[in-house]
C-alpha cells in the first residue's frame, strides 16, 4: 500500500488545478535536525514561505514511501487422520471381576501359558526340576502342600465354610436353589462372604429369590436389600436382566451350559464355573477367585512362559532357584492350574484355598509363622514385613 506525500506550495490554486482522486496532504519536508524551540520554528517557517514565493514555477515533488506489509502467519489446522475402523479396537466396560486384578479392558493371552523350561544351571540334578520344567506335569511336592492345607482347614472355621455360595438357598427346592446359587455368585464378586450371605438372607425373607419375583420387583427395592455388597447398583440392574432372561428363555430356571451362563449380564468365568459345579453338578473347570489366584501364584503352582522373576523352590533338604513369571488374571491361573491338577480336585480346591486365604494366607501380611507348608512355599516370609523408620521387623 503506497502513501503519496506531496510537497506543494501553500497555494490553493495549484491544488485545485491538479485533479487527484483523493484529497491532497500538504506537507513540507522537514530536516532531521528540526529545532525544538518555538522561536526557531517560527524563523524556519518564515524562511520556507519566502523561498516558495520567490520560485516562479514551483515543482511538485512527490515522495513515495512503501509501507512494510504486515506479515501474516497462516496457521493450518492440522486435523488428525481418522484411523480405519477395521484396525481400531473397541473398548467395552470392564467386568466387575476385573477390578481386583487391575486388568480392565485387558485381553488375556492364554496361548502363552506354557510351563517353564529354563532352569538355572545345576538345578536339573536335584530331581525336582524335571517336574517343573516339563509340560503338563505338576510342581514339586504339590500333594504334600495340598494335604498340609487340608490339615490346617480341618476345623472349618473360615467364613466360606458357613456363608459361601454353596450354602445359598440350601433348603429351597432344586429349581429355586439353582437360581439362588446364581444370584449368590453374582453378589459374591468383590464382596466378603458374610456380606453376600446377609444379602441373600434378606432376599429370602422378602420373597425375592426367584426369577418371577425379581422380575416384578422394583430395582430400588433390590438395591436396598442387597446393600452393601460391592457394586450393588450395577448388580441390582443385572439381577433384573437375568431374571427376565431366565423367564423368557429357560422357563424360570437358569442356563445349563457354560456358554449360556457366560452370556448373562454380569456373569464371568469364575461365577459360571461355580454355578455349573454347584447347581448342575457338571464340572467344566476350576472356579478361580482372588484367593485361589493369589495362593497358587505364591506357591509357584502356576506360571507363564517368558520368565522374568526369580523364586526359590524347596525340595526336602535341597533348594534351587527357577525363573518364571506369575499369571496376571484368574482366568490365566485357571488354565495353568488345569494343565496338571487332577480333575477330581477341581471342585474341592476352591473352598479349600478360599478358606486358607481367609484365615492364614491372607492378602496383606500372610501368617507364614502359622502355616504348616511354609517350607515348600517360595514366597514364605517375603510379604510379612512391616516397613518402619530405621528398618523392618518380621511378624
Amino acid at each position: 500500500m503506497l502513501h503519496l506525500l506531496l510537497l506543494l506550495p501553500r497555494s490553493s490554486a495549484l491544488s485545485s488545478a491538479i485533479p487527484f482522486p483523493f484529497p491532497l496532504r500538504r506537507r513540507i519536508a522537514e530536516p532531521n535536525n528540526m529545532p525544538k524551540s518555538r522561536h526557531s520554528a517560527q524563523l524556519l517557517h518564515q524562511s520556507e514561505t519566502s523561498l516558495l514565493a520567490s520560485e516562479p514555477n514551483p515543482e511538485v515533488r512527490v515522495f513515495v514511501r512503501k509501507r512494510r506489509a504486515k506479515e501474516t502467519l497462516e496457521v493450518q489446522d492440522r486435523e488428525p487422520k481418522p484411523e480405519p475402523t477395521s484396525t481400531k479396537q473397541i473398548c467395552k466396560l470392564p467386568d466387575i471381576e476385573d477390578f481386583a486384578y487391575k486388568s480392565a479392558n485387558r485381553t488375556s493371552n492364554l496361548s502363552s501359558l506354557e510351563p517353564i523350561s529354563d532352569v538355572i544351571e545345576g538345578s536339573k540334578s536335584s530331581g525336582v526340576a524335571s517336574q517343573i520344567g516339563s509340560g503338563g506335569k505338576p510342581p514339586a511336592n504339590w500333594e504334600k502342600v495340598l494335604n498340609g492345607i487340608r490339615m490346617m482347614r480341618s476345623s472349618e472355621d473360615a467364613p466360606v465354610d458357613t456363608m459361601g455360595c454353596e450354602k445359598a438357598g440350601i433348603a429351597l427346592p432344586a429349581k429355586e436353589r439353582r437360581f439362588a446359587v446364581l444370584v449368590s455368585s453374582l453378589l459374591s464378586s468383590q464382596t466378603k462372604d458374610h456380606v453376600t450371605h446377609g444379602a441373600i438372607q434378606r432376599l429370602i425373607e422378602n420373597g425375592l429369590l426367584s426369577a418371577d419375583a425379581l422380575e416384578k420387583a422394583e430395582e430400588a427395592t433390590i438395591k436396598t436389600l442387597i446393600y452393601p455388597v460391592g457394586f450393588y447398583t450395577r448388580k441390582a440392574t443385572n439381577m433384573k436382566k437375568i431374571a427376565k432372561i431366565c423367564i423368557s428363555k429357560y422357563g424360570g430356571d437358569i442356563p445349563s451350559s457354560l456358554e449360556d451362563l457366560l452370556a448373562l449380564p454380569g456373569i464371568g468365568p469364575k461365577m459360571a464355573h461355580l454355578v455349573m459345579n454347584i447347581a448342575w453338578d457338571n464340572v467344566h473347570g476350576i472356579c478361580v477367585d482372588t484367593h485361589v489366584h493369589r495362593i497358587c501364584n505364591r506357591l509357584g503352582w502356576v506360571w507363564r512362559a517368558g520368565s522374568k522373576q526369580v523364586f526359590s523352590v524347596f525340595a526336602m533338604d535341597s533348594s534351587f532357584s527357577v525363573l518364571f513369571q506369575k499369571t496376571s488374571t484368574p482366568e490365566e491361573t485357571r488354565v495353568a492350574l488345569q494343565l496338571w491338577l487332577p480333575k477330581e480336585e477341581w471342585v474341592p480346591i476352591n473352598p479349600l484355598l478360599v478358606g486358607f486365604g481367609q484365615t492364614i494366607c491372607t492378602p496383606l501380611r500372610p501368617r507364614c509363622d502359622k502355616c504348616g507348608v511354609s517350607e515348600f512355599c517360595p514366597s514364605a516370609f517375603k510379604e510379612t514385613q512391616i516397613k518402619k523408620t530405621g528398618g523392618s521387623k518380621k511378624l
